[in-house]
């Protein structure tokens, strides 16, 4: 088939439908919503990190696969360069974030509240570091040195399509990766702080960057995993074998544990410390979530490690196809409990007692009597909201991947990748 993708346009209507759900539920959310409007800040914060996430994780992989000599993913690398454009629009969606914690109409976060922070010696400690200048700087400088590699590292990419098949753009690349790596590694938490961890803004552990970061990782594993097998299904990259697939399911099975050991190792020792402002964090979760709280080790852990353990199961499309789609759908699980019990609890704390859904619910989950659909677990509107937060980065990645080759013919580890192959027993087709 041609090496051009085409962005149908019955699939242009299909994301644009699902784009249309997600402003629809962010709607009816809104109109919905208590005086804070909390449950549609949380809505759209938790989407718009997790997508954009995925993105920049996506540009982490392709410059720690080059750094690395890595071929074997030079086939399809296309398709991670074309999730890292996703960044730019994640930019954009987080500016509205910015602008609430400047101006004051939401309460995502408590540090953000002068009053509060004028009452609570914690919050005036953290305020160096949990202002709105170092959360505007996490957010929109930082994410825009981000996008900058992504850009640059893509339009090398494509300037190498038009070469003499030298390895100048190739370099360029390396240098531009081994840039961008430790610049990601510093940077990525202190985003993810901000973005975050300070939605509790009075606990902290040295272990959750790692672990966000690895949430993220694993979700961008598992939709590359996805869109892969639906080109192929379409009649694109034809050559992509069974050992690429099996590959990436390595990938997949192996930062499934890795996650989980951060998410061990992390619960593990607050519990062992038993200090009280590390401990609440857990304890909250808990006592107040206990179906998302091992829902969520169970769909992240258990689910890929059974399913992945043989070698086999890496190399079947369908296997694959479905573990991967269970763990996006855990990891976006994973971030909803990240992100919802702290942002309950702030607007608890500055509503007082005032009759609303959110002081109510939460008063009602001191006492483990009641049960909110947006808070203790994902409703139909979050399902809906998180469509169409979706459909607008397939839609962003169809459209960006339409506009180059599928297949970087001139890049020198093609070759290498075209050739990939584990050896016997396992077949070469899926």
């Amino acid at each position: 088939m041609d090496n051009t993708f085409k962005f149908e346009s019955k699939q242009k209507t299909f994301l644009l439908g699902g784009m249309a759900l997600g402003l629809l539920c962010l709607a009816i959310t809104f109109l919905t919503d208590d005086s804070l409007h909390t449950r549609f800040w949380t809505n759209y914060l938790h989407n718009v990190t997790f997508f954009t996430g995925i993105s920049f994780m996506s540009m982490f992989i392709l410059s720690a696969f080059l750094i690395a000599w890595a071929g074997w993913y030079t086939y399809f690398k296309r398709v991670w360069e074309a999730m890292t454009q996703f960044m730019i629009v994640g930019l954009v969606l987080m500016l509205p974030v910015v602008a609430g914690v400047w101006l004051g109409f939401h309460r995502l976060y408590h540090w953000a509240d002068a009053d509060s922070v004028a009452g609570d010696e914690i919050l005036q400690w953290k305020s160096s570091f949990l202002n709105p200048t170092t959360f505007t700087i996490a957010s929109v400088l930082i994410v825009a040195i981000w996008y900058f590699f992504a850009n640059a590292f893509r339009k090398s990419s494509l300037a190498e399509d038009q070469g003499d098949g030298s390895y100048d753009q190739n370099k360029r690349q390396t240098v531009l990766a081994s840039i961008f790596l430790p610049i990601a590694g510093f940077s990525s938490a202190a985003v993810i702080w901000q973005w975050i961890m300070s939605i509790d803004a009075h606990w902290y552990s040295t272990l959750f960057a790692w672990y966000c970061g690895a949430s993220w990782f694993v979700s961008a594993i598992a939709i590359t995993i996805l869109l892969l097998i639906y080109l192929r299904g379409k009649g694109y990259y034809s050559d992509l074998n069974a050992s690429h697939l099996h590959d990436l399911g390595k990938y997949l099975f192996a930062f499934s544990i890795f996650w989980t050991y951060l998410w061990f190792s992390q619960f593990m020792l607050i519990w062992y410390a038993n200090v009280g402002e590390e401990t609440v964090y857990f304890q909250t979760r808990r006592d107040e979530y206990p179906a998302l709280f091992f829902l969520n080790l169970g769909i992240n852990f258990l689910i890929p490690f059974f399913v992945l353990m043989r070698n086999d199961t890496k190399r079947k499309a369908g296997t694959m196809a479905f573990v991967a789609g269970i763990v996006i759908l855990g990891h976006w699980i994973d971030y909803f409990l990240m992100i919802k019990p702290g942002a309950l609890h702030t607007a608890h704390e500055l509503m007082g007692h005032a009759h609303s859904a959110t002081a109510d619910a939460a008063h009602a989950g001191e006492h483990h009597s009641t049960i909110l659909a947006g808070f203790h677990y994902p409703g139909l509107l979050e399902l809906g909201t998180m469509l169409g937060f979706l459909s607008l980065f397939l839609y962003v990645f169809f459209n960006q991947l339409a506009k180059a080759p599928l297949i970087a013919k001139n890049d020198p580890y093609l070759e290498e990748s075209l050739a990939h192959h584990i050896e016997p027993p396992y077949t070469d087709t899926f």
